[in-house]
């Protein structure tokens, strides 16, 4: 017989709070149009975006991330040292060590959090959220901070039309509870990495690191290209629209509601065409609110679903108490889908 005592968590987990940050400089088709053969509508027909935010280099994934926490720990009413962990959603810190999550958490003022760094692409939001749930019922945090946060102005190969207009920058983060009723319900997620190159970093560190001009893509100019990402957009557009789809309703299943149940759907925003297929294919109703941040935010990839929610409560076009289904998918192939309550 074990002699460890079971773990003494609360019975369930919610969403108490909810902030963003969008850097300051507003970018729009036009400056995208300065490096690829394309035109205005041809971006906002294939994609939906008309502007995107990209960040100064005063604004780092921790600067953006700091300011998007200050607004969630705010609004969710606890103070930064009752924090107990700190999950930081990015592919684009470029540090390998340490976790951008430990320097996010000692500039909050969180005291000693556990804090740590995922990396799953634009799904990375919906594993943060999952972990947060999963510790809090374990009864090893009782608050814990989730942040979804994306330089990927950083990582955009201006030159490439397929993907130039897509990427922007931003911040979103949540503060996770305890909860005595189920507010954030059981997550369907996994990964297809037989599709993995279908998005993809073009170089891998080392090889830019040794900088052999034969094995790397060069700029107009013969110049060597910093690593950017890179999809091969018609399969990536198939598998989100019909897969994703299945996965939605099987959150859906899930927690035990239907699609007339819902008043919101915050989808990953990363692109406007895949968003109205969803909704499309899944048959919501009329009256469900659907998050088309991408509009104006561009593809933020983990901030993408915070930024949007935040957005949608901000604006009252969403309202605290509302049932709302949350999808993240991209690079590995990953996905993550849950149903939840907006704070």
């Amino acid at each position: 017989m074990s002699k460890i005592k079971p773990s003494k968590g609360a019975p369930y987990a919610r969403i108490m709070g909810v902030g963003g940050y969008r850097p300051s400089r507003i970018v729009p088709n036009e400056v995208i149009l300065e490096k690829i053969d394309s035109s205005d509508e041809w971006i906002r027909s294939r994609s939906g975006i008309s502007t995107r935010h990209w960040a100064s280099p005063e604004e780092s994934v921790t600067a953006m991330s700091v300011e998007a926490s200050g607004k969630a720990i705010a609004e969710a009413g606890i103070t930064p040292e009752q924090i107990g962990a700190v999950v930081v959603s990015t592919v684009s810190h470029f540090k390998q060590t340490p976790a951008v999550a430990t320097e996010i958490a000692d500039k909050i003022g969180a005291g000693k959090p556990a804090a740590f760094d995922i990396s799953a692409g634009c799904a990375g939001f919906g594993y943060g959220l999952t972990l947060a749930k999963g510790m809090i019922v374990e009864g090893s945090a009782e608050y814990v901070l989730v942040i979804g946060v994306e330089r990927l102005s950083d990582l955009t190969d201006l030159e490439d039309r397929a993907t130039a207009f897509l990427f922007g920058d931003g911040a979103g983060a949540v503060v996770v509870g305890p909860s005595d009723v189920p507010h954030i319900g059981p997550t369907v997620w996994g990964s297809e990495g037989d599709k993995s190159e279908t998005i993809k970093q073009t170089v891998p560190w080392n090889e830019f690191h040794v900088g052999d001009v034969s094995k790397l893509p060069l700029n107009e100019a013969g110049e060597i290209k910093f690593p950017a990402i890179t999809q091969e957009g018609q399969a990536v557009f198939r598998w989100a629209v019909f897969e994703m789809a299945k996965v939605a309703q099987q959150a859906l299943d899930a927690a035990g509601i239907s699609a007339d149940d819902l008043d919101v759907f915050i989808p990953h925003q990363a692109n406007m065409r895949i968003i109205d297929s969803m909704v499309k294919t899944l048959k919501l109703p009329e009256h469900v609110t659907v998050a088309r941040d991408v509009e104006t935010t561009g593809n933020t990839s983990a901030a993408s679903i915070p930024l949007a929610m935040e957005r949608l409560l901000a604006t009252g076009q969403a309202k605290s108490g509302d049932t709302a289904l949350v999808i993240g998918f991209g690079a590995g192939l990953v996905f993550a889908a849950t149903v939840v309550t907006l704070p």
